[in-house]
């Protein structure tokens, strides 16, 4: 048989690597860290293991560990000391996220961006303020023109205390444009904005809520998060972030929705994040632990899956373990 096509022939050592369509480097990774006003030492979270919540004191020290490994850039999430309906520790300018950046950017050379919202600062765990019923109870309708409000503050406070980047999560109809408003009003016309501009309401946040103590006290997030069952409200959700200034598009999660973070590579020129959420994670472990599979290996073939499908960046917990080996 005269076999005129045979791909096999670029698959060999030598070749295989100079024809590889796509490539991960440690500097596509984003390692989130997270910081506990609450914590005196290093608190491992038992739902992500190789994870820790870190004292405000040891944001830098964990952040230079990180840089060790390759990985440039950073995003910070915080645990405050203390949590009200509203969220105000979120602005304040000694909050756990202020005090960590400005220690963070004066020890390390670390590309810091800061995680902007309200749920992990609220008393009942929502991503805005909450509008209440007739009797005075709240309910779960989150308030959503108050709240813009709210995370501008929170996004000021950010590049004020030396953030090189802002990241809103909260899914909140105008946040763009209000955070960027806001920064450019404050005289931070060069922060840039990435926005969790199509993030859905899933079932693979779970650790997460552990670590940042960010689950809602009642109810989910449903009327705010986007349905999983949608891809083209997702296009929709994107432009509009698109066109109130976001400087990098993000889809979360990752795994369960390349097709989103695909169609959105083909929409726009914007640069397009991942988040390799911490379900994603949780899982990938849970099986190595059992024997089932290669952590690295599968860890590293769901993040090429992710640039693969488009993505520039990814956030990952898995970028200290892969960035030596990348």
């Amino acid at each position: 048989m005269n076999l005129t096509h045979r791909p096999r022939r670029l698959r060999r050592d030598g070749i295989r690597g100079l024809v590889s369509e796509v490539d991960l480097d440690a500097r596509d990774l984003v390692a989130p860290v997270f910081v506990d006003a609450t914590a005196t030492e290093r608190v491992p979270i038992e739902s992500m293991p190789g994870q820790e919540r870190v004292p405000v004191d040891e944001a830098a020290d964990r952040v230079a560990e990180l840089r060790e490994t390759g990985v440039e850039a950073v995003l910070v999430f915080g645990i405050p000391e203390s949590k009200d309906d509203r969220g105000t520790r979120a602005w304040a300018e000694g909050g756990v996220v202020q005090e960590a950046v400005r220690r963070i950017t004066a020890e390390t050379d670390a590309y810091v961006i800061t995680d902007v919202c309200l749920c992990e600062y609220t008393s009942h765990g929502h991503c805005g303020v909450l509008e209440p019923d007739a009797a005075g109870d709240p309910t779960l309708t989150v308030r959503n023109d108050e709240t813009l409000e709210l995370l501008a503050k929170t996004a000021v406070s950010h590049a004020e205390a030396g953030a090189d980047m802002v990241a809103p999560s909260s899914m909140t109809d105008g946040m763009v444009g209000a955070i960027r408003e806001g920064l450019d009003d404050a005289g931070f016309a060069d922060v840039p904005i990435m926005s969790y501009a199509a993030k859905y309401e899933s079932a693979f946040y779970g650790p997460f809520r552990d670590a940042a103590d960010g689950a809602p006290a009642f109810g989910d997030r449903r009327h705010y998060q986007m349905d999983p069952a949608n891809a083209r409200e997702a296009l929709r959700e994107v432009e509009l972030d698109a066109e109130q200034g976001a400087d990098v598009l993000m889809v979360k999660p990752a795994l369960a929705y390349l097709d989103v973070v695909s169609a959105v590579r083909r929409e726009f020129d914007h640069p397009v994040a991942a988040y390799n959420v911490s379900g994603e994670y949780a899982m990938l472990h849970a099986a190595a632990d059992k024997g089932w599979l290669d952590r690295e290996a599968a860890a590293a073939e769901s993040l090429l899956a992710m640039k693969r499908a488009g993505a520039d960046l990814i956030v990952t917990y898995f970028a200290e373990t892969l960035a030596d080996r990348l």
